[in-house]
């Protein structure tokens, strides 16, 4: 199986993990630009018992996103990048953060990979943070 995010548990509130992984990769020019709160959206569009908390939220630095849609405008399809915060029991949160050259190899593109790998060193560095 292909390892396509990196994972790390917290122990810390929900509320205060997302506010963590918002501000950690900001560090690095990383900034959050969408948000989606999973388990409020299928309650509210199903109607069914909710999931376990779970927030996603989209990142990315303008410079990196630049440089990767002028070197192959495909790539849209693929970012942001995603955070994950899920509530997995009180005080226990998983962070889930995508890998970006799982995600690049796809293109078959070595510039987008190697863009990619810049940013998956500052994503492991952020999780590294939060």
């Amino acid at each position: 199986m292909k390892i396509i995010n990196f994972k790390r548990e917290i122990t810390d509130t929900f509320d205060h993990a997302i506010e963590r992984v918002i501000k950690a990769p900001a560090v690095e020019g990383f900034g959050i630009h969408t948000r989606i709160d999973m388990h409020s959206k299928i309650k509210e569009k199903t109607g069914k018992k909710a999931v376990v908390p779970t927030v996603i939220l989209g990142a990315c630095n303008p410079n990196m996103v630049y440089e990767a849609y002028t070197t192959n405008s495909d790539v849209t399809g693929l970012l942001p990048c995603n955070a994950v915060i899920r509530d997995i029991e009180p005080g226990k949160i998983s962070l889930e953060y995508v890998k970006p050259t799982a995600l690049m190899q796809i293109m078959g593109d070595s510039k987008l990979l190697e863009l990619a790998s810049e940013a998956e060193a500052i994503i492991q560095r952020a999780l590294e943070r939060t």
